[in-house]
């Protein structure tokens, strides 16, 4: 006679991330919508804290639900498809997915070249450099912190002009500058404290850290960008024809 298998036993956090998935996936939970307390799914499902944790920060790293500091667990709206080699900026690029973008200008600096500045503008140390950080939301939510870079000396004047729309549009207005090559860095990191704070992230939360940097018509290298993704916001794609 041959032996018959029997299913492992469902875990109590997988009967934990089905139930949430389940209800997500069929429309009970919709996006942005805030969960119970992990207390409150804990007394529900009958079990420890940790475990209901545990279920909660799988189901993040899947991208199913996000948290935010001090305010708790919520659904994650759809993805955006991002394809950094398209040259849509950041509000068309929402605006073709039929969402909502925008962006606030949070602080502008001017400042010497440090380390990280420095190695991504390939240029020395205490070179003059313009620092312009922005914070942009999707259908209401913060999802990224960009800090763009700019080799001064190729950009007089640009800090009295408006910094919360596409800098490459202002690029080929104002300078005439045209990019055409850029070279990106895509990888997971911990977020840096104000990135956090900006985000509504716990500080060393995961975040997707995307380095891009730009060369003018003529193949010199004019500015990079730092871009700081919320995880579940965003799926690189990559079309070269995009």
């Amino acid at each position: 006679m041959s032996e018959q298998t029997h299913p492992m036993p469902m875990t109590q956090l997988s009967k934990i991330k089905g139930s949430l998935r389940e209800q997500i996936t069929a429309g009970e939970l919709t996006a942005q919508h805030k969960l119970p307390s992990e207390r409150a799914l804990s007394e529900l499902f009958s079990t420890t804290r940790i475990t209901v944790k545990d279920a909660l920060v799988a189901l993040e790293t899947e991208g199913v639900i996000y948290r935010e500091e001090r305010r708790g667990w919520f659904v994650s709206p759809p993805r955006i498809q991002y394809n950094p080699l398209s040259r849509s900026h950041f509000h068309q690029m929402i605006q073709q997915q039929n969402r909502v973008a925008k962006t606030q200008l949070l602080s502008v600096r001017s400042v010497m070249a440090s380390q990280q500045y420095a190695v991504a503008l390939e240029v020395d140390r205490l070179t003059p450099i313009h620092i312009v950080e922005r914070l942009r939301s999707i259908d209401g939510r913060a999802v990224l912190f960009v800090e763009n870079c700019l080799i001064a000396r190729l950009f007089p004047g640009v800090l009295e002009q408006d910094l919360t729309g596409s800098l490459t549009y202002l690029y080929q207005e104002k300078f005439n500058y045209v990019t055409t090559r850029s070279r990106f860095d895509v990888v997971p990191s911990a977020a840096p404290s104000h990135v956090a704070k900006a985000l509504n992230l716990a500080a060393g939360q995961q975040v997707l850290k995307i380095c891009r940097v730009n060369y003018k018509q003529d193949g010199e290298l004019m500015d990079c960008e730092f871009e700081y993704w919320r995880p579940d916001a965003v799926q690189i794609s990559i079309d070269s024809h995009g």
